[in-house]
């Protein structure tokens, strides 16, 4: 092993393999891809070309938000490109050949450039055809991270299926959302927050730029979050929580049905129209008394605000906010709430929200979730708030992006409601 990344590193230097040829080709007699390696750095000087195609594969940039002043015009610029690859045949499905990664080799890998190298991720003609290089690997990063998958270069399942939607598909689904952009009339101000829903993530933007990023829980299919343009005006600090009356009916009584001291266990109390608190067992709960009381959780770590809510006029009653499940941000299906928008790191997006607002420093904001009270800040200036649902667009670089259509919006058919994109 130890010979065959010493060859491999030497290759990736582009030095000649002629100077280590009587031990390259006693290693290479054993490893047919590491053959093809040599005979690749043979044929081209590797790792100039490895770099020249780096250079012409553009990653997508975490810096570039969105959504901007070109982003129509970008996704209609798409929309010709697709068109052409349509009207070029499109791409055929790939057929399933277990995981493929760097190192592979495998006749499908052949159709799985041909794939990459349709719509621009992998340069023509880069590499030895059979063989998953670097230059492969890197084409499916590039894939991956347009299509809000794990950016691993491993081709999978969820790989698969993205890859396999056809383009007619994909070119339905720029008609939809280019439509919608259109409909969004969204003012581009200097700072805004924008959340696309069936990517389920959030971005703070200023001056044009995407200062954070922040992976998001959404709402599950039924219970979709709602498409919302507000401002946003004000933060909780160790806020309580007021059980909206659908969560009380969907979830609160069957959870008492079976655990009667769900509510006891996590600090939830209950009131009626009068302001008196009552205890659980005053409550029938095979009954739908319960939905007139409210019912009110204090602040804590069990909160399932976590520490922070962000408050923003709307009609459908939702926020942002914290969460003490933090570990549903790593997961791949995040469409899991009841429609308000969980955030991860949600005290970055607060301290940038609550910048120039009097008596809100950094400091001021640690004091304030340490003492565990419920504290409100009140935005000096509102910041305009956006959540979209944005399945296909092309962002300010031109790169095309696809998303899940997660509640069945853009009427594709099985692939756009399966598919990863």
């Amino acid at each position: 092993m130890d010979r065959r990344r010493f060859l491999k590193r030497v290759l990736g230097t582009a030095v000649s393999a002629a100077a280590f040829a009587p031990l390259a080709r006693a290693d290479a007699a054993e490893d047919p891809t590491l053959q093809s390696l040599i005979e690749q750095n043979q044929q081209i000087g590797f790792g100039q070309e490895f770099d020249s195609a780096s250079r012409d594969i553009q990653m997508p940039q975490p810096s570039v938000p969105t959504l901007g002043p070109e982003t129509i015009a970008k996704t209609e610029q798409a929309i010709q490109q697709y068109e052409t690859i349509q009207a070029q045949g499109g791409w055929q499905p790939l057929p399933a050949a277990g995981q493929l990664r760097l190192g592979s080799r495998n006749p499908n890998v052949a159709a799985l450039r041909k794939r990459l190298e349709a719509v621009g991720d992998l340069r023509t003609n880069a590499g030895v055809p059979d063989v998953f290089d670097s230059y492969v690997a890197a084409a499916v990063q590039r894939f991956q991270s347009r299509h809000g998958l794990d950016v691993d270069g491993i081709v999978r399942e969820d790989t698969y299926k993205a890859l396999n939607v056809p383009v007619a598909v994909r070119l339905a689904q720029l008609h939809t959302n280019v439509a919608r952009l259109r409909a969004l009339n969204v003012k581009f101000a200097e700072r805004f927050v924008l959340c696309n829903i069936p990517a389920a993530q959030l971005e703070a933007v200023e001056n044009g730029i995407a200062v954070s990023r922040h992976t998001a829980i959404v709402g599950k299919p039924d219970r979709p979050s709602p498409e919302i343009q507000s401002r946003i005006v004000e933060v909780n600090f160790n806020p309580y929580w007021t059980v909206p009356v659908s969560i009380v009916r969907r979830d609160l009584i069957p959870k008492m049905q079976e655990e009667p001291d769900y509510l006891t266990r996590y600090h939830i109390r209950i009131f009626d129209q009068h302001g008196k608190e009552l205890q659980p067992s005053d409550i029938n709960w095979y009954s739908e008394e319960a939905v007139n009381y409210l019912f009110k959780q204090d602040p804590g770590d069990f909160n399932s605000l976590g520490q922070i809510r962000i408050n923003f006029p709307n009609t459908h009653e939702v926020y942002m906010h914290d969460t003490p499940s933090k570990n549903l941000f790593g997961e791949d299906f995040r469409f899991l709430s009841s429609g308000c928008v969980r955030v991860q790191n949600v005290r970055e997006l607060v301290n940038w929200l609550l910048r120039g607002t009097p008596g809100w420093s950094d400091a001021d904001i640690d004091d304030a979730l340490r003492s565990g009270e419920q504290k409100n800040a009140r935005l000096l200036k509102p910041v305009p708030l956006y959540w979209v649902y944005l399945t296909a667009w092309a962002s300010a670089d031109g790169i095309v992006q696809f998303r899940p259509d997660i509640y069945g919006r853009d009427d594709m058919g099985q692939h756009a409601a399966s598919a990863k994109g």
